[in-house]
């Protein structure tokens, strides 16, 4: 599942360190920001020495995992193929969570405490970790723990690999320390957007005094006058949000003037991003991210997503977890992270359907020149539902907002709601979820709060249990569904 990119334009955003260990760190994020400047100038040939190298060292660290140990220990890491290793799921992850971390110190209640208080969002678990937890649209959240050194190779990727629309501007301002920047997300936990803006606002106070976190959940007026205030230059959200702002900057009630847009989390199609484009007068960048492994892709100037492939590797596969070839949508994705060794992440079903390659096979570079493999994604493609408003005016619900206050507030993961009525919601709720009286009461008080909240005139909200929640066409679980005939402007 994908996550919205962060903004991390520092290579070392690391946690300050004493003495030795100082110096340490600083050579090894100069030797890793070189390594991926000439990582995007590499061939084929070069990023595939690189990937081997990197997989070796992970395969390594992981022998000293419990959850790896049995398998990896006795046998030289050159040796293995990735095919040879087995799939990983967010189930399993969470089910033997402390077998899957080489630090005895990291066991998922300590993380539990640690992420009860929304004061530690930014700070290093422990001195040295960091730690987000995904949303639950598998069921299952997700925790993830992720070392310095990895820390350090999502921020190199991130400043290194950004391809501006103002390139001139970045010559001479490639830290973004001159943006305003505006991320507009859902801030109540530790996400992995969130948590990382605020490590790099910890760490470095002086350089981003002009960047700020807002709320997705708040009502879309209050959302608006803070982004009139901020007065931001890039604007960093969902595409569901900013089609869902663009609409007021159309309206004439969000008077921005911005440079550039930044979008990733949900699919992003071609009719959603010139609307976007030509509501805010500036381009837009997409990426391809998840908590798994943060930066995963970014798009060129040619309007491709590259893959990090230097640091991440991706398997298309079908429901067998047999690879599908070139240019063939795949039935999921396998992620192996080469960069952290704290949380060995190898062949982990991500959920997500690609495509590497070109369409239809081939393949050959894209026309901005760069040899890492190119992807389409299938991610998330929940619908914004629009409800009936207490003044007269349709009040939006976006999906990310939905799906956070009924995870957080309601402790509900496995459903699907859909729009029956333009005043009326039904959740279904799944086999995993909690289906007791109290648990349906919570989650109708809770959606239904949220709305009125927002503005909305008083829904009705039903629920049912099902066996098994029904896929979409694609094979993946779409958590919320608009009213059948809704507009296709509302299906973002």
């Amino acid at each position: 599942m994908s996550e919205m990119r962060k903004c991390a334009p520092d290579a070392a955003a690391t946690p300050p360190a004493r003495g030795a260990g100082a110096l340490v760190q600083a050579a090894d994020s100069v030797t890793t920001t070189l390594d991926i400047a000439a990582a995007a100038h590499a061939d084929a040939a070069g990023i595939a020495t690189r990937q081997a190298r990197r997989l070796a060292d992970l395969l390594r660290a992981a022998a000293a995992v419990p959850r790896y140990r049995p398998l990896l220990q006795g046998r030289a890491a050159e040796s293995w193929r990735l095919a040879d290793l087995p799939v990983c799921g967010k189930r399993e992850l969470m089910q033997d969570f402390d077998a899957t971390v080489a630090d005895p110190a990291v066991t998922r209640a300590s993380l539990r405490d640690f992420m009860r208080a929304p004061e530690q969002v930014g700070k290093p678990f422990l001195g040295r970790y960091w730690v987000w937890e995904s949303s639950g649209s598998s069921g299952e959240p997700g925790i993830y723990v992720h070392d310095a050194p990895a820390m350090a190779v999502y921020d190199a990727l991130e400043a290194s690999r950004r391809d501006s629309p103002r390139p001139w501007v970045r010559w001479f301002d490639p830290l973004y320390l001159g943006e305003r920047l505006a991320f507009v997300s859902a801030i109540g936990g530790h996400f992995a957007s969130h948590v990382s803006v605020q490590r790099l606002r910890r760490t470095y106070p002086w350089a981003t005094q002009r960047w700020q976190s807002l709320t997705i959940l708040q009502p879309l007026p209050a959302l608006v006058a803070e982004l009139n205030a901020l007065q931001p230059t890039i604007l960093a959200t969902y595409p569901t949000a900013a089609a869902m702002l663009a609409d007021e900057a159309r309206a004439g009630r969000l008077k921005l003037r911005l440079q550039e847009v930044w979008t990733g989390g949900e699919t992003l199609g071609g009719v959603v991003r010139a609307f976007i484009e030509q509501a805010f007068g500036c381009a837009l960048r997409n990426s391809y991210g998840a908590s798994e492994f943060l930066p995963i892709a970014w798009e060129c100037a040619a309007g491709q997503l590259h893959v990090n492939a230097d640091w991440v590797m991706l398997e298309a596969v079908d429901a067998q977890y047999r690879p599908v070839p070139a240019g063939t949508l795949s039935h999921t994705t396998l992620l192996t992270n080469l960069a952290n060794h704290v949380q060995p992440l190898i062949r982990f079903d991500i959920g997500d359907r690609i495509v590497l390659g070109a369409a239809g096979g081939g393949n050959a570079r894209c026309a901005c020149g760069s040899a890492l493999p190119v992807v389409q994604v299938q991610g998330r493609r929940d619908d914004t539902l629009v409800v009936r408003g207490r003044s007269g005016q349709p009040v939006p619900l976006l999906p990310l907002a939905l799906t956070t206050v009924l995870e957080d507030e309601a402790g509900a993961f496995d459903f699907q709601l859909q729009q029956t009525a333009p005043d009326a919601l039904r959740l279904c709720l799944g086999p995993s979820a909690a289906r007791g009286e109290r648990a349906r009461e919570r989650c109708r008080r809770v959606l239904a709060d949220f709305a009125e909240r927002q503005g909305a005139l008083a829904l009705r909200v039903s629920t049912t249990s099902l066996p098994q929640l029904p896929l979409g066409r694609t094979g993946k679980l779409k958590r919320i569904i608009a009213l059948a005939g809704a507009p296709a402007g509302q299906r973002r």
